[in-house]
């Protein structure tokens, strides 16, 4: 299990534990559940590097404690 913090730049962050095997397209379920906002609307970042929703989370390199935006 790792923890992944996710930064809205609205002034709300969220943290979510979920598998290194899970894909981006499963993080986003979990953040949407947690934050009330559509999925599908959901855009992951880090950088200028957007995660796509079928990579896996051990193939993007997000490891523990990471921060998304």
């Amino acid at each position: 299990m790792i923890e992944i913090v996710c930064n809205d730049r609205l002034g709300k962050k969220v943290r979510v534990k979920c598998n290194e095997s899970d894909t981006v397209g499963d993080l986003k379920k979990l953040i949407a559940a947690q934050t009330g906002t559509k999925w599908e609307k959901i855009v992951l970042k880090k950088w200028y590097t957007i995660y796509k929703d079928h990579i896996t989370l051990a193939d993007c390199i997000l490891y523990a404690n990471v921060v998304i935006e």
